[in-house]
């Protein structure tokens, strides 16, 4: 009796763990930590996809921070980082893409309106 009693808890922290896990790599938002300035002057493209686009994606915000490349990083519920891209290599169109294949998506344009 006591060894079912283990091996149904085994299997309940097994399933515990699991459910953990995937929790904690599901994307909910994302962060670009770049220089407002910097190496933006040279990377038009990634300055544009900042500047321009950033602020309309739901859930994705720009923290500035002085000297620091950009850098994309997707963050789980706890605000933990999941996964993290340098955007120096990509253009607009790929840094707008990187949001959309994790599933951003563009504000609502009546929302836009108000702000």
């Amino acid at each position: 009796m006591a060894k079912l009693i283990i091996a149904h808890c085994f299997v309940l922290l097994l399933v515990f763990n699991f459910n953990k896990a995937e929790q904690d790599t599901k994307i909910v938002s994302a962060r670009i930590e770049s220089c407002p300035g910097c190496s933006l002057k040279r990377l038009t493209q990634v300055r544009a996809f900042l500047y321009e686009d950033v602020p309309k994606y739901e859930n994705v915000e720009w923290k500035k921070i002085q000297g620091a490349p950009p850098e994309l990083l997707f963050l789980n519920e706890a605000d933990e980082e999941v996964e993290r891209i340098k955007l120096e290599k990509y253009n607009r169109e790929e840094c707008n893409d990187l949001l959309k294949s994790k599933g951003f998506r563009l504000k609502d344009s009546t929302k836009q309106k108000e702000l």
